[in-house]
């Protein structure tokens, strides 16, 4: 019996590595997109449902798509889920009347405030 333990052991282990969570690319998702062409529907297509929206003016509408970078050992199973995110990255689009005016693509690292913690700060009077 215990020569049986360790093999189911060791193939759960491994079968359990196999798993993955789909991945958003948001870099090659946002070059989907086409200012003046791309419609709504088609947003909705290449990006699924966006994780904020808002109403901006009659008519226009933003959506925001937002997916944390994985750090270091973030594509490890097991511990991947562990490790922290390395910094996140955005999708802004704009839409008028159900067709794309602007589609932005912003990238933030976990480091770009670091420079508050040089910075000599004055008291303003």
């Amino acid at each position: 019996m215990r020569s049986l333990l360790l093999p189911c052991f060791l193939v759960l282990f491994l079968v359990g590595g196999c798993y993955t969570k789909p991945v958003r690319h948001l870099a090659s998702d946002a070059a989907l997109i086409k200012p003046g062409q791309s419609t709504a529907t088609d947003v909705l297509q290449y990006l699924g449902e966006p994780d904020g929206r808002r109403e901006v003016g009659p008519g226009v509408v933003e959506y925001v798509y937002f997916e944390d970078r994985p750090g270091f050992l973030g594509g490890v199973p097991m511990v991947g889920r562990l490790s922290r995110s390395s910094g996140y990255e955005m999708i802004i689009i704009t839409l008028e009347e159900d067709l794309v005016q602007h589609a932005k693509f912003r990238s933030f690292s976990k480091d770009d405030h670091r420079w508050m913690n040089d910075y000599t700060w004055e008291p303003i009077q």
